[in-house]
């Protein structure tokens, strides 16, 4: 039996420790360390002080985030909170620090100008804000700014640019919790890049596997890009969201191994959840009528292997494989009014398979 992974912390979770120790030292004058969170589900988790600072009116602490053994590109960053006393009345606000990006694009579940921390961190932030104010018998109105140091550094390395998320990353976390290997990040930005689509007005998305098809159905289709999903391996994510919040059509381009993968019905596309399906594709290849080609390609050492096999014989696979892709998909669609194409490439960024077809 393999070792268990080790779970971590969101971003917001983090965000919300650092804010409830730098509220205590302002209203105590001590910061307290460790400090203590409720979070969801009711865990209590308490965090370490990386950093903290008391002048006058203003007090910040840092937490240090630690992301378990997810390889999360957030961990190991610094999460900082300042908080100073708010306006008599105004609450708790929030307000984007250095390292935190600004919404710019409709869609998102923020509106456009307001710092990107996302609702449940805010909750979470709000709460102990509250709960630190009614120990201290005094109103909970403060000014909470996040900030991350190399925040917009790293957000290179996310999918904010794309979705308009600018200067930086965003706070996140829906259970203050970051399980290994869930690539929960990953498919809510999927999310939020068919919302972000949709405020645009974008009737047309593509979710593409990799780098090259994206550049391919792009430019077939000529594509901006708020309609450009980073699907990646979560085919499923991109096909069960878009059934639940329908643009009018959806393109999924990918490599002939990955696209023969969802002509198998597989909706995870990674290798270690999924493996192309030789008999399939030899199947297809005796259904046109290719006998002793199907039993090659049952023969074959991969993917690439039975497309060369067939292409040598005369047979358009790449085509019978984007055809089952289709269908695959649509069978997820469902009754969703999303008309579904799909777009099959070789490892040089050839189009090899199209459906419906060159007249889509």
């Amino acid at each position: 039996m393999g070792e268990q992974l080790r779970y971590g912390w969101t971003t917001g979770a983090c965000a919300t420790a650092a804010t409830t120790a730098a509220y205590t030292a302002l209203l105590t004058g001590a910061f307290p360390d460790p400090v203590e969170v409720l979070l969801p589900k009711n865990k209590r988790p308490t965090f370490a002080l990386a950093t903290e600072r008391l002048d006058g009116d203003v007090a910040s602490a840092g937490v240090i985030k630690d992301a378990g053994d997810d390889p999360d590109v957030t961990h190991g960053a610094l999460i900082v909170a300042t908080v100073r006393r708010g306006e008599p009345g105004s609450g708790v606000t929030f307000a984007a620090g250095k390292g935190v990006g600004t919404v710019t694009r409709p869609g998102l579940p923020l509106d456009v100008g307001e710092p990107a921390i996302n609702p449940v961190p805010r909750r979470l932030m709000r709460e102990a804000v509250e709960r630190v104010a009614a120990a201290h018998d005094v109103p909970a109105d403060v000014a909470v700014e996040i900030s991350i140091p190399e925040g917009e550094e790293l957000a290179r390395h996310t999918w904010n640019p794309r979705l308009g998320i600018l200067g930086g990353l965003s706070v996140l976390g829906t259970t203050g919790v970051v399980v290994p290997y869930s690539c929960s990040a990953w498919i809510d930005s999927i999310r939020r890049g068919v919302d972000v689509a949709r405020a645009m007005g974008d009737r047309h998305v593509a979710g593409a596997v990799g780098s090259t098809s994206e550049q391919v159905v792009a430019e077939l289709y000529g594509l901006g890009e708020s309609a450009l999903l980073d699907m990646g391996d979560f085919a499923g994510a991109v096909l069960k969201y878009v059934r639940r919040h329908p643009v009018p059509r959806l393109s999924i381009a990918g490599g002939f191994g990955k696209m023969s993968k969802l002509a198998a019905g597989y909706l995870d596309l990674h290798s270690k959840r999924s493996q192309v399906d030789l008999g399939l594709l030899a199947e297809l290849a005796r259904d046109a009528g290719h006998e002793r080609l199907a039993g090659e390609i049952a023969e074959a050492n991969s993917a690439l292997h039975a497309l060369e096999l067939a292409e040598a014989a005369g047979l358009a696979l790449g085509e019978l494989v984007a055809e089952r892709a289709r269908q695959a998909a649509a069978d997820v669609l469902g009754d969703a009014p999303v008309e579904v194409d799909i777009v099959v490439i070789d490892r040089a960024g050839r189009i090899v398979g199209r459906a419906p077809g060159t007249s889509s």
